[in-house]
């Protein structure tokens, strides 16, 4: 007789070995299987990339969308170590760093400070869920005087780590070059928007002036043309600022903020600008990672801000009723916080929200002491930015006091006598 069904036992229990997991559950890595996902394979090479501008030894990224649909990432870093793992574990010792660092969960140079002070990278996942789910990967190396390449085929080996070209008498320039085919058995939509990578690429050179990030899609459009941009910029956030509220009516000048502490190696810059937007915009970052549902980081901003602004106005006998709430004190604002921390704490390996505790205390004391000062040195901008949170709270109140009136209206009418007696 067969077993039910409804039989659990230990035939049922599977270990998934290698980046076969990856592969069975994207979702847990990358995000799911749709175009969001798709692109994060990208932004994993790139995250590696920047971790070297971070590190102070590249300062140059290239990404290039093939014409076979294959992406390519680029940097000038200091290169993949080649040589061979020593290790108490057999299946890794003797085996080429660039192998484990493709094929290997949880292994990369960034659990300690020792190769990275900073970086974006944590958890030894990004580039194997690349390689787990690419139809191929190709990963070359430039190191001293020769060229090594490994390529893998949906992430087992398929050419071991060899030397491709050796530069004679010369030293090159070092560098990590790694191209990968999304593999259409994961991913149901395997083409790359250009946009969406302009948007994140665009973020970076601001998040990390000075380095040049270049993209190109080889891909031909109707008109026989390829697209190419190049992003850059001298002087980081506030220039994020400035192009964010472009074609917009300015409160204030941009604000810069930033403090670091030499002791625990945490950094934070801040920029913001006041518009005539009745929205908010805020985008927050830890170590150059994207955190679209903020964290401790916003949390310690948007409770200083508050106090801040409606404490310089108390003094200054700007409130005379009503105080402004968050709300209304961060309507018509642009703000990017940039936070670089030694051991930062993401809820997930695509880091959608900083949980470092100690960070809320550290942007807090940041706005409270550098705004604090912006906002004594600048009266009349100071004072126009109070105002126009005063007018913001008094719209608020205005508009609940309407809303209220309209329901008692409403509960009125519905208690009286039905209309046909």
């Amino acid at each position: 007789m067969t077993k039910s069904k409804d039989t659990y036992t230990s035939e049922q229990i599977q270990v998934l070995e290698g980046l076969e997991a990856i592969r069975k559950r994207p979702g847990m890595y990358v995000g799911g299987t749709g175009l969001s996902a798709l692109h994060q394979l990208v932004y994993e090479c790139v995250d590696n990339a920047i971790d070297e501008v971070m590190a102070g030894f590249a300062s140059t990224i290239t990404v290039r969308i093939g014409v076979d649909g294959s992406c390519t990432v680029v940097d000038d870093g200091r290169g993949m170590p080649v040589d061979p793992m020593v290790s108490d574990n057999p299946a890794i010792d003797g085996r080429p760093a660039i192998e484990v660092i493709m094929t290997q969960l949880h292994a990369g140079g960034k659990f300690d400070d020792n190769a990275y002070k900073v970086s974006g990278g944590l958890h030894g996942v990004g580039v194997k869920c690349v390689n787990a789910l690419s139809k191929w990967t190709d990963v070359e190396v430039t190191k001293e005087t020769k060229t090594w390449m490994i390529s893998f085929s949906r992430g087992e080996v398929d050419k071991p780590l060899h030397i491709v070209e050796e530069h004679k008498g010369k030293k090159r320039r070092t560098g990590t070059r790694v191209t990968f085919l999304p593999d259409p058995e994961i991913f149901s939509d395997t083409d790359f928007r250009f946009e969406s990578l302009a948007h994140r690429l665009r973020e970076l050179s601001y998040l990390n002036p000075g380095v040049s990030i270049r993209l190109i899609d080889e891909r031909v459009d109707s008109k026989g043309n390829i697209k190419e941009e190049t992003f850059f910029s001298e002087h980081g956030l506030s220039d994020y600022v400035a192009y964010l509220n472009r074609g917009k009516s300015q409160y204030s000048s941009p604000i810069s903020l930033s403090l670091a502490d030499e002791d625990t190696g945490t950094i934070c810059e801040i920029a913001m600008q006041y518009t005539d937007a009745t929205s908010e915009i805020l985008l927050a970052f830890g170590n150059n990672i994207v955190n679209p549902d903020g964290g401790t980081h916003v949390s310690g901003y948007k409770t200083s801000l508050t106090r801040t602004i409606n404490a310089y106005a108390k003094r200054n006998n700007l409130i005379k009723g009503l105080t402004p709430t968050g709300d209304d004190l961060r309507e018509g604002l642009t703000t990017i916080i940039s936070i670089k921390l030694v051991e930062p704490q993401f809820n997930n390996q695509t880091k959608e929200k900083l949980l470092n505790p100690e960070v809320e205390g550290f942007v807090s004391s940041l706005v409270s002491k550098r705004l604090g000062a912006w906002l004594e040195e600048n009266p009349s901008e100071s004072k126009k930015i109070c105002m126009k949170a005063i007018l913001a709270a008094q719209a608020r109140e205005a508009a609940r006091k309407a809303r209220d009136l309209i329901k008692r209206k409403g509960a009125l009418e519905s208690g009286g006598m039905p209309q046909k007696l």
